[in-house]
């Protein structure tokens, strides 16, 4: 299988299971870490355009719950996650998987099993 790419973050315990996932499977893929590499505002927006920002953005994580009141209640379109996933990348939910023009967010089973098998 050609041109599998996971996006996240290596100590991530979801990033972790997916790899796990796709290894079991013989599925090969590539890494990408967004906290070295990075995630851009085109990537981003292709993300949010395809799932819906809602889905990008983590509001469960960490990273949301020690923003201030105020900046969250900012966050109310894609526009505004973007300017946020991009200050801080540890907010974008993980991991993303990408294949085919597909998209899957998170780890998924069913959805890995739909795709990939």
């Amino acid at each position: 299988m050609k041109n599998v790419i996971v996006y996240g973050i290596p100590n991530c315990d979801t990033t972790k299971k997916a790899m796990l996932w796709l290894n079991k499977n013989n599925i090969a893929f590539t890494f990408h870490d967004y906290k070295l590499q990075g995630v851009s505002k085109e990537k981003l927006e292709e993300w949010c355009n395809k799932q819906g920002w809602e889905i990008i953005f983590n509001k469960r994580s960490t990273t949301w719950r020690e923003l201030p009141e105020a900046e969250q209640k900012k966050i109310v379109d894609q526009q505004q996650s973007i300017k946020v996933m991009l200050a801080k990348n540890s907010i974008i939910k993980r991991p993303v998987i990408e294949y085919n023009g597909k998209l899957i967010v998170g780890v998924n089973v069913e959805d890995y099993n739909k795709t990939f098998k």
